[in-house]
């Protein structure tokens, strides 16, 4: 992961270091009754305090996202969620 952006609606625009983009949907994660440390994303201010860390999207409570995943789909589609 080399660059995101927090869009509305808890997505963000990412760019991976080979070049590769598209967006990254949270909101699933978010609603979640079972979200657990991903909680906090669900307030707009926290969620928007992403930044990238060893490669991964980080918050300040030590949530993290898998880049590996998150590239894989977006190679395929352009798009990646979690699946609710």
């Amino acid at each position: 992961m080399a660059a995101i952006a927090v869009l509305p609606g808890y997505r963000m625009e990412v760019e991976f270091r080979d070049g590769t983009r598209g967006v990254a949907d949270f909101s699933t994660v978010v609603r979640s009754p079972k979200n657990g440390i991903f909680a906090a994303l669900a307030n707009p201010e926290f969620f928007a305090r992403a930044t990238v860390e060893c490669g991964a999207i980080t918050w300040p409570n030590g949530a993290d996202m898998d880049p590996a995943w998150m590239h894989e789909s977006i190679l395929a589609s352009g798009e990646w969620s979690v699946p609710d």
